[in-house]
């Protein structure tokens, strides 16, 4: 069995220690706290009061039921929140869209390396060219761009998708795209506002090596820095 859904088939003890009657609320308030929801720490000081308030009427039964069932229904929503980072990744969209739903989403704008790698689970190659591009001001503005700006396979971002978003959005057309630097000659690459030594180069390695794959793929095989060409991305 792996890791991960071994983790998410146990009890934890919290859960058995809702069977207790009249404290039994007090385990919601501990995974409460644990997870960090305060939802479930009001539902369990309210669930706690009602019991012992109400311990000697024929309301006891049902609060003591409505806990257990309570606090079982939450189990695998706390396991998600409280497990070790990296051990749940989104291998699958809809296990990405229960993760999200629980843990929230990662923008691409704003996180680290680490969270590329051990939430959203990409490899490290990828991420490593993620954290260029946002180092050098590039801003995601919509998963495909994942494929088509930093060269993550397709496979991958369709994957990772609902667990991701962007803080940042603009519009814009499609003339604007760095799939031009596959096409068009120095000359309209200047005319377009690269400096003549920029636009040589990319041109001469293009002619090279062939065409260019990413806007990553640009960088590495010409050396240029992103802002020399980035307004043509």
């Amino acid at each position: 069995m792996s890791q991960d859904l071994y983790w998410l088939r146990q009890t934890p003890n919290w859960v058995w220690f809702s069977l207790i009657p009249g404290f039994g609320g007090l385990a919601l308030v501990y995974a409460g706290h644990k997870s960090n929801i305060r939802s479930w720490i009001g539902w369990g000081a309210g669930i706690t009061l009602a019991a012992l308030a109400l311990s000697s009427t024929n309301l006891a039964f049902p609060i003591w039921i409505a806990q257990i069932v309570t606090a079982f229904s939450l189990k695998r929503r706390y396991l998600i929140k409280t497990a070790p980072r990296g051990l749940l990744l989104p291998e699958t969209s809809t296990k990405a869209e229960l993760l999200a739903k629980v843990r929230g989403r990662i923008d691409i704008n704003e996180c680290t390396k680490d969270d590329l790698v051990k939430v959203l689970g990409l490899p490290i190659v990828y991420a490593n060219d993620i954290e260029s591009l946002q180092n050098e001001g590039y801003i995601f503005t919509h998963a495909e761009e994942l494929s088509e700006i930093a060269g993550v396979p397709e496979s991958h971002v369709q994957r990772i998708t609902p667990m991701i978003c962007f803080s940042y959005n603009y519009q814009k057309e499609a003339r604007f795209t760095w799939k031009r630097l596959n096409i068009l000659s120095p000359e309209e690459l200047i005319r377009d506002g690269l400096d003549r030594a920029v636009a040589e180069k990319i041109v001469r390695e293009r002619q090279k090596k062939g065409e260019y794959k990413s806007v990553v793929d640009v960088k590495r095989r010409t050396g240029l820095p992103l802002d020399s060409y980035r307004h043509i991305c």
